[in-house]
């Protein structure tokens, strides 16, 4: 006879608070993606499903503004991406570059060293842009693979121009790998445009959709090179060319994916297409500006001091001298129920980063930080000017509305 397990009485029915996530990620999501999520759950080689995956494909080639047939969400949070990419195009003893500028970039060198490859480290300090030119220089006379670089860091808030690592590559003959976690549908991208060989992002950032699946795609290019690799991927479960089976016209089984999460994407990639890839980046400028001229007006520093610099979905904030970093984030979290996050490495406790993306960039939000954000550094002793932030961003958000005229220009 088996023993019964009382349960716990104080485990009650699952329900956690509704936040409004100004992270880094995950980001808060559409009402609409909650209801998609909720519809029944049938399996994953049921027609009816390997046939909304085409619309799940179909869509994610437009966001990423390209046609590459090898394009799909791997099951895996974005971190998986970075493996992907890194384990298809290299093969032991290739020689690559990756741009090291932050957490994330850094974590593309540290896979790609277990591949194991001969990888060159470029590296700039937070908040910095790694050089194209010290690129350059470091694969000059050497056969490189690949140029990797994460587009928009968001340890540091920055981000990176990416014509110009297009560039070096071309003039070193290496592919070109970008990591668009942070960016895709929050910033402009063009993958076709822009050259880029193989792009990966994550779903639970500007897509906001929910975590867990990184959308991946390849030009022809690499699925050749993949073609004519001497030995397999060392990973079975991120190898692209079965998972591509299951994507592909055969719909071969490969893993059981993420149904649920698949269809939140697929909403998500709606509302992306409905509202328009440009009035989307547009709106992200729009709120970051103001979330920075409010953040200025309170006498509050920006991290990365070139705006040219500054990633647009992710704003990172100096603290100020004599406040504490965890106590200012509880007191936003338990009064207002706001949640951003501190820094990571060597400027934990130095930043402050501040997430505008997808659903939760919206000028409401912009406002009500600000004003939370006042008050809880009052709280910590910091004297500020009253009601300076919210007044600066809405005067940003009235600049932006104004038209253009004839006679501005000069």
């Amino acid at each position: 006879m088996s023993e019964k397990h009382p349960i716990n009485e104080e485990i009650g029915e699952l329900a956690p608070p509704d936040r409004l996530m100004l992270t880094p990620g995950p980001s808060c999501l559409d009402p609409r993606i909650y209801r998609a999520m909720a519809a029944p759950l049938v399996g994953h080689v049921d027609p009816w499903f390997t046939n909304m995956m085409g619309d799940v494909q179909e869509m994610l080639r437009a966001v990423f503004r390209t046609q590459n047939r090898i394009t799909f969400p791997i099951s895996a949070s974005g971190s998986g991406g970075i493996e992907a990419a890194v384990e298809n195009s290299l093969e032991s003893g290739d020689e690559c570059i990756v741009c090291v500028n932050g957490a994330f970039s850094e974590r593309m060198a540290i896979m790609a060293q277990r591949v194991p490859a001969k990888v060159i480290c470029v590296e700039a300090p937070y908040g910095r842009v790694v050089d194209p030119q010290d690129v350059l220089r470091a694969g000059k006379g050497k056969k490189i693979k690949f140029v990797g670089l994460t587009h928009g860091e968001t340890s540091s808030g920055i981000i990176s121009r990416l014509e110009d690592y297009r560039a070096v590559a071309d003039e070193l003959g290496a592919l070109l790998v970008v990591d668009t976690v942070a960016t895709l549908a929050g910033v402009p991208l063009d993958v076709a445009r822009q050259r880029i060989d193989i792009c990966f992002s994550g779903t639970q950032k500007a897509l906001s959709a929910p975590p867990g699946m990184a959308p991946i795609t390849v030009n022809e290019r690499v699925e050749e090179l993949m073609r004519s690799r001497k030995e397999p991927v060392r990973s079975w479960y991120f190898d692209l060319t079965p998972t591509m089976s299951y994507w592909g016209k055969e719909r071969t089984y490969h893993h059981t994916p993420p149904i649920s999460l698949i269809y939140g994407l697929r909403e998500a990639l709606r509302l992306v297409l409905e509202e328009g890839l440009e009035a989307r980046w547009e709106r992200h400028s729009q709120n970051q500006q103001a979330l920075v001229a409010g953040l200025e007006a309170m006498g509050l520093d920006l991290f990365v001091k070139n705006p040219a610099d500054r990633l647009v979905t992710v704003t990172a904030v100096n603290i100020p001298a004599g406040v504490e970093d965890a106590a200012v984030r509880k007191q936003l979290l338990d009064e207002f129920n706001i949640e951003i996050s501190g820094g990571l490495g060597p400027v934990k406790g130095k930043i402050w980063r501040i997430g505008l993306m997808g659903y939760s960039s919206q000028r409401a939000n912009v406002l009500l930080l600000l004003a939370a954000l006042e008050k809880t550094l009052l709280d910590q002793g910091l004297r500020l000017p009253a009601g300076a932030g919210v007044a600066a961003a809405i005067a940003s958000y009235h600049h932006a509305s104004r038209p253009a005229t004839a006679g501005a220009r000069k």
